[in-house]
């Protein structure tokens, strides 16, 4: 499995290598790094020489940027700081093409960019779904590969440990949006601005990552024993299968009523629960108590 180091994931904000329906995170094989919202400047999480850039087609959203990118860097493995946990002679970081999307890029076929490096300007893509927030989607290929196609990216791991919050399934909406409301729990402990990152913990104290459960299949952030059924607010949401978690049939509930599901990543700031529930009537410091139920008709998008 390819490695990604501490340096290259703690400029951001946030990460997840499952929230997301597209076949490129099958089995956590690419991660979205998330920026401050505040910032729309996409800087690169790996360094090398820009093979190429271009402009894709994507979905037509009334919300989305109208064009979609693809900038392709050819990695150098040593300088982005990059680990292989796999027979040495299979070690694929000499190498690699870096695949990343939603950045209108600055730079051009040629340039050279180090870690942090410039890009150019986040997009808000028509592959997000309405509650997702601008970041760089990052995968890593073979140079012999097929760059463009959606699936064929490596395997990833973080080199970052992730600490389970506990969660009793209750908290006060701080943030609203069309489709979505952010709660105030759970809270991480201390200070907010830290370099600890932080995710939903199960019952069992093992960090989940995914769209809990539109999108089908989610997995973990923290080590987890094989085929361990993992469970959330007494209710079991999965088995794991290694990392990968395919989540049970169930409806996550807010104040009794059916929501779409529950938006989980990891994070070093602030944390708090992300409800996503088009179509919803809560305001600002309403108290919300989410459960979950087992369902024969359970939403999924993907």
């Amino acid at each position: 499995m390819l490695g990604l180091p501490r340096s290259v994931i703690a400029p951001f904000e946030r990460f997840s290598l499952y929230n997301s329906p597209y076949p490129a995170h099958d089995s956590g094989c690419a991660i979205d790094l998330y920026v401050d919202a505040d910032d729309s400047v996409a800087r690169s999480p790996v360094a090398g020489v820009v093979r190429e850039t271009r402009t894709v087609r994507a979905p037509d959203k009334p919300y989305a940027h109208d064009d979609e990118y693809l900038v392709l860097v050819d990695v150098d493995a040593e300088a982005t700081g990059l680990q292989w946990t796999g027979p040495a002679d299979s070690d694929p970081r000499e190498d690699l093409v870096a695949r990343m999307l939603h950045v209108e890029p600055s730079v051009s076929a040629g340039d050279t960019v180090e870690v942090g490096d410039p890009l150019g300007r986040l997009v808000r893509s028509g592959f997000f779904a309405p509650w997702v927030t601008n970041h760089v989607h990052l995968g890593f290929r073979p140079t012999t590969a097929n760059h463009h196609r959606a699936r064929g990216s490596l395997p990833l791991s973080v080199d970052v440990a992730v600490s389970p919050l506990d969660w009793d399934g209750r908290g006060t909406v701080v943030e609203v949006g069309e489709t979505y409301v952010v709660l105030d729990r759970p809270r991480r402990e201390g200070d907010a601005d830290t370099e600890t990152f932080v995710g939903l913990g199960s019952d069992e104290g093992v960090v989940l990552d995914g769209g809990l459960a539109h999108y089908a299949h989610g997995g973990t952030l923290s080590p987890v024993t094989a085929d361990q059924s993992l469970s959330l607010l007494g209710a079991t949401v999965g088995r794991a299968r290694g990392r990968d978690v395919p989540w049970g049939e169930f409806d996550v509930l807010a104040n009794g009523d059916r929501a779409t599901g529950l938006s989980l990543f990891a994070s070093r700031g602030t944390f708090g629960t992300k409800v996503v529930y088009p179509g919803h009537d809560f305001t600002l410091g309403d108290d919300v108590s989410v459960s979950i139920r087992p369902s024969d008709d359970p939403v999924r998008l993907g």
